[in-house]
């Protein structure tokens, strides 16, 4: 019953627009006190910043740190550029040159809004300028960059990983194949939009350019093999491997490129700074409420309900599947991680479901939450940057969805998509 009332009392918050972290801190706290009087206040804010300030999350404002600095030295442009000049022979290329930066710079920015903006601000109005309908544009520019959480480094990979106490570097070799094959059946989607549709073909294809694109974005090259290198090499940590990240970016970007001044490197940490905000206090709110949940045993009360009717781990997976997709529908992904990794981790574990194999399938499917309606943080920005209207692009975007979608279903009951990889290198 008080879970009941707990989950009433957040959605009541949630629907009369109170953030959904100080939603979480004050449903915990009324039953704190409706359950162990006003002394138990004594050690809330010990637990939240306890949970708030654990290692793993520091790798968060590092990379959004990082991705800023990049954003402000013509990255971008540099890596649509060398894009363009593999893929811009291909009809239908400006659609692949978008996915192929987005895959790019998944492994720098760790965030798929962080990758809209960046690229969108580009590229959608050079897709317009060429003659690609707006709507088609932003899907695709939106859908791509939903590659950003399941390509490493990711931002919900790494809260999963502190919510679920597993391996970072494990959950990020996980996501390589699965975003790699993302990317490519987009990618042939975009072909056959462009066969069907007469898209343009944006330019002759010529050896000169593409070496001169990539020479000119080469030490922009030099970021994914700094940060994955180092992690899966096991030299430093996912935390470490995320400062390391910012310094190359400063140097590459200051002394390398030129193009970054102090106004430039302000704006960068202010804009990480709000970003890391949200999620802090986020990260605080659950803390509070998870030490409440786990006091009053939910979790293995909701298990032990689950595998009373059945202990099929993949009947499991279709249930938990269907349920984080709805929540992907009301709850931005960090949040949804945050609340409800730890109510069915216990059920996951009783069933034998793999953590990391687990962590994927919770990346793809609030993922695909960042495609649909109402909340779709990613696509609300594409389409601002497009000027188009979010429920025509969703129509447009559905065989996007339904790329992500087969994704998720080959990496929910084909583990060794995800898995394969983690096996070789760490089992």
């Amino acid at each position: 019953m008080t879970g009941l009332l707990m989950l009433l009392g957040l959605v009541a918050l949630i629907l009369i627009n109170v953030p959904i972290g100080v939603a979480l801190g004050v449903v915990a706290m009324v039953v704190m006190i409706s359950t162990h009087g006003m002394d138990s206040l004594l050690s809330a804010a010990i637990t939240m910043f306890s949970g708030a300030t654990n290692f793993p999350l520091l790798a968060i404002p590092l990379f959004i740190l990082a991705g800023a600095i990049m954003n402000s030295s013509s990255l971008s442009r540099r890596l649509i550029a060398f894009a363009s000049a593999i893929f811009g022979c291909i009809k239908g290329g400006l659609a692949m040159v978008n996915i192929g930066t987005s895959l790019f710079f998944a492994e720098i920015s760790g965030s798929a809004v962080a990758d809209v903006a960046a690229m969108g601000s580009i590229l959608i109005p050079a897709m317009k300028k060429k003659g690609y309908p707006k709507e088609f544009a932003a899907a695709v520019t939106s859908s791509s960059a939903t590659l950003a959480v399941i390509i490493p480094p990711s931002i919900p990979m790494i809260l999963y990983a502190v919510m679920a106490d597993a391996s970072v570097v494990q959950i990020f070799v996980a996501g390589i194949v699965p975003g790699v094959l993302g990317g490519v059946m987009m990618m042939g989607l975009a072909y056959w939009y462009a066969t069907r549709y007469n898209y343009p073909v944006e330019e002759v294809f010529s050896w000169k350019k593409l070496k001169d694109t990539g020479k000119e974005a080469g030490w922009a090259f030099t970021l994914p093999l700094i940060i994955l290198g180092g992690i899966f090499g096991g030299w430093v940590t996912a935390t470490e491997g995320a400062a390391l990240a910012v310094l190359a970016a400063l140097f590459i970007g200051g002394v390398i490129y030129r193009e970054l001044n102090l106004k430039h490197l302000y704006e960068s940490m202010l804009d990480g700074g709000i970003q890391t905000a949200v999620v802090m206090l986020l990260v605080a709110a659950s803390a509070l409420l998870g030490h409440l949940l786990t006091e009053l045993q939910m979790p293995q009360q909701i298990a032990a309900a689950m595998t009373s009717f059945t202990d099929n781990k993949y009947v499991v997976l279709a249930m938990l599947n269907v349920f984080f997709l709805i929540c992907g529908l009301f709850l931005h992904s960090a949040a949804a991680i945050i609340l409800v990794v730890p109510i069915v981790l216990p059920l996951v574990n009783a069933v034998g479901i793999d953590p990391v194999h687990f962590g994927l399938v919770v990346t793809l499917n609030l993922g695909i939450g960042q495609q649909t309606p109402p909340v779709a943080s990613v696509l609300a920005t594409s389409c601002s940057i497009a000027r188009a209207d979010m429920w025509k692009v969703t129509k447009v975007n559905l065989p996007f969805i339904g790329v992500l979608f087969f994704l998720l279903m080959m990496v929910t009951y084909v583990p060794a998509i995800p898995m394969f990889l983690v096996e070789y290198f760490y089992r």
